[in-house]
């Protein structure tokens, strides 16, 4: 396929009496959608811009609309990508949603319309190779924990970038990610659609809840190594029930989630542990509103759990130095254990020891959120359109070094 360059400037440019045209595109699993819509919501308000949802999956523009609806959006408009072989992609690739390449390839036409576009993740970077190289790229991130993924050097290509408070900040600036005028501290805006959810329990009994909630990377995860009597021993102790709720990425070939379910049936089976491997409850903080406990390794949803400063422990299934590394400060919140001998009785130790732990949790929640008492939204949606209604933006850096081997490496 040759790709013939799109001219941008023959698009219609903005007028005082034409709003700009801003696109939200989900490229990733659908997870996403809950840490960019806050901004989508507030923007839809304001008769300054025009604001269209782009997704390729049916899910997607279908989770969008709902949160949409629940929460008061206003002028949108919802767009599905189709291509029948963007569809033939995502059966041979056996995810859940398509392949990010080639939906690029089935989108990149639609999103030359916009003047801006917001994305969560960054191989959609790649638009810019792709013929968008005059747009604007904004970027929400997806999570605001301590893992390096999370200060991907790509981030630096972003015409501007909203955090969630003065962790990522201050790592941003460090790592020359960031630059003044182009970012801002907003705020957690996944916090605005979950904040006020009333999760119902799976269990019919009142004894403590503990989530599991294990890590997609084989490099990084406790579920490989530890997974399983994880399972076996709270399957065995009548003392907690226990939600599995891994990364929606883990299972998210649709192969390895129906090997899954199998591996796992004779658990699922059991009244006091319920296994979810990637529903919406899995992601919208549902589990985390219920959980006494939380049972994880490196995911980011710590912080969302410690939102409300509760107990937690960590499996370190990897043998991980972990001390003095900033990827794993969030170990510095609860226990950190190398075996899941007796791990019931660790999670009720742990619990027991909470208040050890609890100073600890509330400087680290401190750093990573952004609370004043305003919506982050509302913040996001203030520095999103003070930038983008300048005279004279400055662009951001040279997209030269940004290369399609980069773009697989780093998914």
């Amino acid at each position: 396929m040759i790709l013939q360059p799109i001219d941008i400037r023959a698009l219609a440019a903005p007028t005082p009496q034409m709003p700009q045209s801003i696109c939200f595109f989900f490229n990733a699993q659908i997870h996403h959608l809950l840490h960019a819509m806050p901004l989508a919501l507030e923007l839809s308000h304001d008769p300054r811009f025009r604001v269209d949802i782009v997704a390729t999956g049916t899910d997607h523009i279908a989770f969008a609309r709902e949160l949409a609806a629940r929460h008061g959006g206003g002028r949108l408009n919802f767009v599905q990508i189709h291509a029948p072989w963007l569809q033939l992609a995502t059966r041979l690739s056996g995810g859940n949603t398509p392949p990010k390449l080639p939906a690029l390839l089935a989108a990149r036409r639609r999103l030359a319309r916009y003047d801006a576009i917001v994305i969560p993740e960054r191989t959609s970077l790649l638009l810019r190779r792709l013929g968008l190289a005059d747009t604007c790229f904004i970027h929400t991130c997806h999570g605001a924990g301590d893992r390096a993924v999370g200060y991907d050097p790509r981030i630096a290509l972003f015409d501007f970038v909203l955090l969630a408070g003065e962790k990522q900040r201050r790592r941003m600036l460090a790592q020359g990610l960031i630059r003044e005028g182009h970012y801002a501290i907003a705020g957690y805006g996944k916090f605005d659609l979950t904040r006020d959810r009333h999760a119902t329990s799976p269990f019919t009994d009142n004894r403590p809840i503990i989530l599991y909630n294990p890590h997609f990377s084989s490099r990084l995860s406790s579920w490989q190594a530890m997974g399983m009597d994880v399972l076996r021993q709270f399957a065995a102790d009548d003392r907690f029930n226990l939600i599995v709720a891994p990364h929606v990425r883990l299972f998210d070939n649709r192969r390895k989630r129906a090997t899954a379910e199998r591996m796992l049936a004779e658990f699922a089976s059991l009244p006091h542990i319920h296994i979810d491997l990637g529903s919406r409850a899995s992601v919208d903080m549902s589990y985390v509103h219920l959980a006494a406990a939380y049972l994880g390794d490196v995911s980011s949803q710590i912080y969302e759990f410690l939102a409300t400063p509760r107990p937690c422990l960590f499996l370190n299934g990897q043998g991980v130095q972990w001390r003095h590394d900033p990827n794993y400060a969030h170990w510095h919140y609860g226990p950190v254990h190398e075996s899941t001998d007796r791990l019931p009785d660790k999670v009720a130790a742990a619990m027991a020891a909470h208040g050890m732990y609890k100073p600890a949790q509330q400087k680290g929640l401190a750093d990573t959120f952004a609370f004043d008492g305003q919506r982050a939204a509302t913040r996001a949606a203030r520095a999103v359109a003070d930038y983008l209604t300048r005279q004279q933006p400055q662009a951001a850096p040279a997209y030269e070094r940004y290369t399609l081997r980069k773009a697989l490496h780093h998914g």
